[in-house]
């Protein structure tokens, strides 16, 4: 019934359903949506929330160390969700004066993953997954802005084991910080198999949630 799969993997996996990583996942994102018709600010808070420094227009590096790529994944048909996280190895953000105009790039180191359990970590990170030995790293770079309800989506290409595939960022928060640094907070749905992970199909969910909590500093 499992295909692909090696016997200390499995074993793993086993072992990793009576104690499941994580917490549980976060708290859900604002709801409501904007009824103005004319484009709303890009950091305009979600309605019903305290309100906010808006992000003024500029450029931010995302700091690697205080920011984090979450991945979270159904394994053995959806019995547990296993949570992960890479790290990001660089990226910008760019708000400018006209937020439909505004940008985004991230690389994500793709050789480290890391879930608490170094079976399934290598077994991730292998040829039979990212094949990160090949293709080091996971890139973002948008293509458009709009604004949806409370929140942005930001569309783009992601590109994993040298495969490229469109996807959309939803942007849930985007406000700054004490101190002067910029916070943004954003998930993704990714299909694995856009991007040729196609083993581990019973092991492994197709689709993966990613949630993304981001550090800019202006430059």
């Amino acid at each position: 019934m499992i295909e692909n799969s090696r016997p200390e993997v499995l074993e793993d996996y086993t072992a990793a359903l009576r104690d499941p990583l994580g917490a549980g996942r976060p708290a859900g994102s604002p709801g409501g949506h904007a009824t103005r018709k004319e484009t709303p600010a890009m950091t305009q808070p979600s309605p019903g929330t305290p309100s906010v420094a808006p992000v003024p227009p500029g450029t931010y590096r995302l700091d690697p160390a205080r920011s984090t790529i979450r991945v979270d994944v159904k394994t053995f048909l959806g019995l547990m969700t296993v949570h992960g996280s890479f790290q990001l190895e660089s990226g910008q953000v760019i708000i400018a004066a006209d937020p439909l105009t505004s940008t985004a790039q991230a690389v994500i180191d793709a050789r480290n993953f890391a879930s608490g359990n170094t079976i399934r970590d290598h077994d991730v990170i292998s040829a039979d997954l990212l094949d990160a030995s090949t293709y080091p790293t996971i890139t973002f770079i948008s293509t458009r802005v709009r604004p949806d309800g409370a929140s942005w989506v930001m569309s783009g290409s992601v590109t994993a084991r040298g495969t490229s595939a469109d996807v959309e960022i939803r942007v849930r928060e985007a406000r700054m910080e004490e101190g002067g640094a910029a916070r943004f907070r954003a998930n993704a749905t990714l299909d694995r198999t856009s991007f040729g992970l196609t083993k581990r199909k019973n092991m492994i969910s197709q689709m993966v949630e990613v949630v993304i909590e981001a550090i800019g500093v202006p430059i």
